[in-house]
C-alpha cells in the first residue's frame, strides 16, 4: 500500500504520515474570522485541506476534521460598531456567506465546525491552568502567557526568543514581564462584548480560541494541524505553547501550511487594493474553475493567482468534460481508487501538479482508445481523480452550458436553432444549417456534431 508522505512544519522535512491510532484521524485547520467576504487567498487553505481531507477519506476509516469559526475579535467588534449593529449580526451573516463561497468551490463541510463564542467556558478553564502551572500571570486586568516560561518556545517557526518580535502582532505595553507575552484574556468596555470570568469582564484572545476548541472536540494531541504559511508565527507558535503548557505530549504531530497566494505577480494585500473576493470571482467564473486554478500548483509553492492562471483552469476542464461528455457517466462514480497514478500524486504530500499531470494521461486514454477495458480503466481513473481533487463534480453538459452570457440566448432558445439546424440539415438546405450554426456563434454558443446528435457549450 502507498505511504502518505507530509511536510511537516516543524521538522523542515517530508515525513511519513503515522497517526496516533489506527485509522483514526484527526485534523484541525484554522478558519476564518467573520467580518467580511472571504478573498481568494483565504479560499487556498480550504481547498488544499479539502483535498488532504478527500484523501485521508479514501485511505483512513475514520476522520475527524474541525475548521473553526472565530467569531469574536477585534475586527468584528470594529466591524458592527461601523454598521451600528450587534456583533452577532456580523459574524452570523458573514459565517453563512463563508460556507456558500466555500460550497461553491466544491470543498467538503467539515466534521465539526466549532465557534469560537461557544467555548468561552473552556478557554477560560485552559487560561486557569495556564496560571496554575505557572505559565500565565494576571496584569492589569489581562491574563497573558509568559513566552520564557517555555524553554522550547519558538521551536515550530524556527525563531529565538529574542529575535522574533520583529513583525510579531503583539503590542509592547508595560504591564508585560517579556514584550513578547501575549494575550489570553483582555478586559471588555462596556460597549464591547464580554462575559464574565475570575479576572473580570473581558474576551479571549485570538490564540486562546484554537487550542481550547482543539482540546474540546479533538483531544491534547491531534495528527494534522494546517493553514496558511502567514499563521505559523504569531499564531500556531502561539497556541502550541498554550497546549503543550497545559497539557503536556506533542500537541500536533502534523503542521502543514501552504504557501501565498500572489495577485498578478504581486503580494495581495489590502493595501495595494489587489485582493479579490471568492464572491467577486464567483460572479465571473464557476467555483469549480476557482478551485482547479488554487490546486493547479503544488501547496507549499507561492500561486500566481491571475486571469491567464483561470482561463488555463478552464481550459483544463474543459478538456476533461469533453472527453467525459462522451464517454462518462456520472450515475456511477467510481469510489477513489488506492492504486490510481492519482492517488498516488496525492498520497506524496499532495502532488496535485502530478496528479494533474495523471488526469491529462487518463483523459488523453480515454479519448483515443478502442479497447473497452480500457476505456474503463481510465474513465475510473478521471472520475475517481477528480473526486480526489474535488473536480469533475457536474454534469458534462451542465458544465458546458453554464456560462452563456446571461445576455445573450435563452437555453430554451439555443435548442430550438439547433432542432431547426436539425430540420435544415434533414431538408438539405445546408445554407439555412450554416447560417443557423454562425449566428450561434456570434452570440457565444458552440455547436458539436457527433454520432449521438448536436451537442452545445459556451465560446471563448
Amino acid at each position: 500500500m502507498v505511504e502518505l508522505r507530509l511536510y511537516n512544519t516543524m521538522s523542515g522535512e517530508k515525513e511519513v504520515f503515522t497517526p496516533q491510532q489506527a485509522d483514526q484521524i484527526s485534523m484541525y485547520v484554522c478558519g476564518p474570522t467573520v467580518y467580511n467576504y472571504a478573498h481568494i487567498g483565504n479560499a487556498r487553505p480550504v481547498v488544499v485541506f479539502d483535498c488532504l481531507y478527500r484523501v485521508l477519506k479514501a485511505r483512513y476509516s475514520h476522520v475527524r476534521y474541525a475548521r473553526n469559526i472565530t467569531d469574536i475579535d477585534d475586527k468584528i467588534i470594529h466591524a458592527a460598531q461601523e454598521r451600528g449593529v450587534d456583533i452577532g449580526a456580523v459574524s452570523e451573516e458573514f459565517t453563512e456567506k463563508y460556507r456558500e463561497d466555500m460550497a461553491a468551490l466544491n470543498a467538503l463541510a467539515p466534521t465539526i465546525e466549532p465557534k469560537a463564542t461557544e467555548h468561552i467556558g473552556e478557554m477560560v478553564s485552559l487560561t486557569k491552568r495556564l496560571i496554575e502551572s505557572g505559565h500565565a500571570y494576571e496584569s492589569n486586568g489581562h491574563v497573558l502567557f509568559a513566552v520564557e516560561s517555555m524553554q522550547s518556545y519558538g521551536a515550530l517557526s524556527g525563531r529565538k526568543l529574542e529575535d522574533m518580535l520583529a513583525g510579531a502582532r503583539v503590542e509592547v505595553a508595560d504591564y508585560k514581564r517579556h514584550a513578547g507575552d501575549f494575550v489570553l484574556w483582555k478586559p471588555s468596555t462596556d460597549s464591547e462584548p464580554g462575559w464574565d470570568s475570575p479576572w473580570g469582564r473581558g474576551r479571549p484572545g485570538w490564540h486562546l480560541e484554537c487550542s481550547a476548541m482543539i482540546k474540546a472536540h479533538l483531544g491534547d494531541s491531534i495528527d494534522i494541524h494546517g493553514g496558511g504559511r502567514d499563521l505559523i508565527f504569531p499564531h500556531h507558535e502561539n497556541e502550541r505553547a498554550q497546549s503543550c503548557c497545559a497539557y503536556g505530549g506533542d500537541f500536533v504531530r502534523h503542521w502543514m501550511h501552504n504557501a501565498y497566494v500572489d495577485m498578478d505577480g504581486e503580494k495581495m494585500s489590502k493595501s495595494l487594493g489587489n485582493t479579490r473576493t471568492v464572491r467577486e470571482l464567483l460572479g465571473q467564473y464557476p467555483g469549480e474553475v476557482l478551485r482547479c486554478a488554487l490546486i493547479s500548483a503544488q501547496y507549499r509553492s507561492p500561486l500566481n493567482f491571475s486571469e491567464a492562471l483561470l482561463e488555463q483552469a478552464r481550459s483544463t476542464l474543459d478538456s476533461w468534460y469533453g472527453v467525459l461528455r462522451r464517454y462518462g457517466n456520472r450515475q456511477d462514480v467510481p469510489t477513489p481508487s488506492t492504486e490510481t497514478a492519482v492517488y498516488r500524486a496525492l498520497m506524496d504530500d499532495l502532488n496535485t501538479p502530478e496528479a494533474f499531470a495523471a488526469m491529462h494521461v487518463a483523459a488523453a486514454t480515454l479519448n483515443k482508445s478502442t479497447d473497452a477495458a480500457e476505456i474503463d480503466r481510465a474513465r475510473a481513473e478521471l472520475l475517481g481523480g477528480g473526486e480526489l481533487l474535488g473536480l469533475l463534480a457536474s454534469d458534462p453538459d451542465i458544465w458546458f452550458q453554464q456560462d452563456v452570457n446571461a445576455e445573450g440566448l435563452f437555453v430554451e432558445e439555443i435548442e430550438a436553432q439547433i432542432a431547426a439546424r436539425a430540420a435544415a440539415k434533414a431538408n438539405k438546405d445546408y445554407q439555412l444549417a450554416d447560417a443557423i450554426r454562425a449566428a450561434l456563434e456570434a452570440d457565444g454558443v458552440l455547436l458539436e456534431d457527433g454520432a449521438a446528435g448536436t451537442t452545445w457549450r459556451r465560446g471563448s
